[in-house]
């Protein structure tokens, strides 16, 4: 029941790890479910992710119960919709610096006028087999969307984004909000106070907080500086990386005779 009970496990504070998944590989979703994570998010934005991909990677995640979430290219209803047709738990949306995004991006993601319409046919759907009174009811109760604050103006505009109808969490982006402030580094005064004024608005709201970090340890300090409970730490190619460094330099390190 993690999938069913996603948005509401997460909207209730608990601490939730997960990844961006940047490969279309659905054995990465096997592998990384494998490591306990509260849920995945496949990076449409910024990976090689097309239809296809993002159909047999979210069928697994589905297959696993693992929660999948899909960044999507844009926040247009087109790729809404196609990711939560495929049975995402919801959607994470780029480059949300107005009320006026925050609102189209909520309605998309719903059934409704103007959003979703009706569709009972998709995998999310039971494939034709759930009644419509009870779709029309998940798609209140369990979609997820999420904002991204990742530009100067969705930070002036935060606090009311959070209090948009349908928005239920918003992600903080710090290196885009860093370039956005002009900076090449992420360690500025406005960076920090940013974070700060967005985690408020969020708890204000009753949004959940979450944003891309490094490591784990790095998810501990934002924690307890800055309130947030959900996080997207790394990808699998940083993970990857990072492990198979470690275990080339212990070789290296080797002392043998030579020859």
């Amino acid at each position: 029941m993690r999938t069913k009970n996603f948005r509401q496990t997460m909207l209730s504070g608990a601490p939730l790890a997960g990844t961006f998944l940047k490969t279309p590989a659905h054995q990465l979703v096997e592998v990384l479910e494998q490591a306990g994570l509260d849920f995945l998010c496949l990076d449409a934005e910024h990976a090689p992710f097309g239809r296809a991909g993002l159909d047999v990677c979210i069928a697994m995640g589905r297959a696993l119960d693992l929660p999948m979430l899909v960044r999507v290219a844009d926040g247009s209803p087109r790729e809404i919709l196609q990711a939560l047709d495929y049975g995402a738990a919801g959607v994470v949306v780029p480059h949300v610096d107005s009320v006026e995004k925050a609102a189209e991006v909520a309605r998309a993601a719903r059934f409704g006028l103007g959003g979703r319409g009706y569709a009972g046919s998709t995998r999310w759907a039971g494939y034709a087999t759930r009644p419509m009174p009870e779709l029309l009811q998940r798609s209140r109760d369990e979609i997820v969307v999420i904002a991204q604050i990742e530009e100067p103006a969705g930070v002036e505009a935060v606090e009311a984004i959070a209090a948009t109808d349908g928005i239920d969490g918003l992600f903080l982006g710090p290196a885009d909000l860093s370039v956005g402030y002009g900076y090449d580094h992420q360690n500025s005064d406005e960076l920090k106070a940013a974070l700060t004024r967005v985690g408020r608005a969020a708890r204000d709201a009753g949004c959940a907080y979450m944003s891309f970090v490094p490591t784990g340890e790095d998810a501990q300090a934002w924690a307890r500086d800055y309130g947030m409970t959900m996080f997207f730490i790394a990808s699998e190619h940083g993970w990857m990386r990072k492990a198979a460094a470690a275990d080339v330099a212990a070789v290296k390190a080797i002392k043998g005779s030579g020859g």
